[in-house]
């Protein structure tokens, strides 16, 4: 008699595959040109930066005992701290972005430089202006230079694997958690670039150029001295543990010139999505006008097992 597989409450899957509802067989039958206004990228520079903060002597828990000796360390991971229940809390890792410009201006009112709405739904798109007459003529763009200073603020959490022998000379592993202050208000992580873009006409355009950029942050956490003895500290009283670290912020920062304009693409039409039908309601409104465009025929649904059974023979 065999023994059935133990049950478990366990998910099978733990992640997830998206599904977008734009499908494409390969046939250029559906392929049609539409007329799109959106924000075009005129020129986009992209770059790395990095900062070191020594962390020594940093409490990390939980405590593993006062008679225990770390053997070996497994993996040191670090990670962002945020709090999703409250944005504003210092301890969350934040990049503040403060950049100058060269060759060009930034358009301001009584209040400031102007910003406007960009495709992240936020202000966060500044206005240019700079005389292009020059380079129009040669049908060329207007190099502009900028300064960009990042101070970097906020806490980050660092996770170490361990191999220690208790009490007992067993050997045992444990992970052992510490956030670690990367800087402050007062008291920033402060890197500093600088970069060159090409801006289109002023003159031969509905609307000026615009400029935007945004960052993200990661981290990577080693020991000072790559060290167990010297770096990892067990008080013999307490059992309180000490860590001695290098942190590594790693910043990769993207600056645009984006105008914008309106673009004749390929479309394969409008998205298709399967919906979850509710049996009390006969028919439901659809989310976007139909074509005008008599070229542009609507896409097929995805096939699914109830359509393909439902198709005549």
């Amino acid at each position: 008699m065999t023994k059935s597989a133990p049950l478990t409450l366990a998910l099978s899957d733990k992640c997830c595959e998206g599904h977008t509802g734009c499908e494409f067989d390969g046939t250029l039958k559906r392929v049609c040109a539409e007329s799109v206004y959106l924000q075009k990228v005129y020129d986009a520079t992209l770059f790395n930066l990095q900062g070191l903060k020594n962390a020594a002597g940093h409490h990390f828990k939980p405590y593993l005992g006062d008679d225990v000796r770390i053997i070996r360390v497994l993996d040191i991971r670090c990670k962002k701290v945020f709090n999703p229940c409250n944005i504003n809390d210092p301890k969350n890792l934040n990049v503040n972005l403060n950049t100058t410009v060269s060759g060009a201006s930034f358009v301001e009112n009584e209040h400031g430089p102007i910003k406007v709405v960009g495709p992240d739904g936020r202000r966060s798109e500044f206005i240019l202006y700079t005389d292009t007459s020059e380079c129009d003529d040669e049908h060329k763009g207007t190099p502009i230079f900028g300064t960009q200073i990042i101070k970097i603020t906020g806490d980050v959490l660092v996770e170490i694997d361990v191999v220690y022998s208790d009490d007992c000379d067993c050997e045992c592993t444990a992970t052992l958690k510490g956030e670690i202050p990367i800087g402050t208000d007062c008291d920033p992580l402060v890197l500093t670039n600088f970069f060159e873009l090409c801006m289109p006409s002023v003159f031969n355009s509905a609307f000026l150029p615009r400029f935007t950029e945004f960052c993200n942050v990661g981290c990577e956490a080693r020991l000072a001295t790559n060290s167990v003895s010297r770096d990892i500290i067990i008080d013999p009283c307490t059992g309180c543990i000490k860590v001695n670290l290098i942190i590594a912020i790693c910043v990769t920062c993207e600056k645009k010139i984006i105008v914008p304009v309106q673009l004749c693409v390929l479309s394969t039409g409008f998205p298709c999505l399967k919906p979850n039908r509710d049996p009390i309601c006969s028919a439901f409104p659809q989310l976007f006008p139909d074509n005008i465009n008599n070229h542009c025929k609507p896409c097929r649904p995805r096939a699914t097992a109830e359509s393909v059974d439902e198709e005549p023979i």
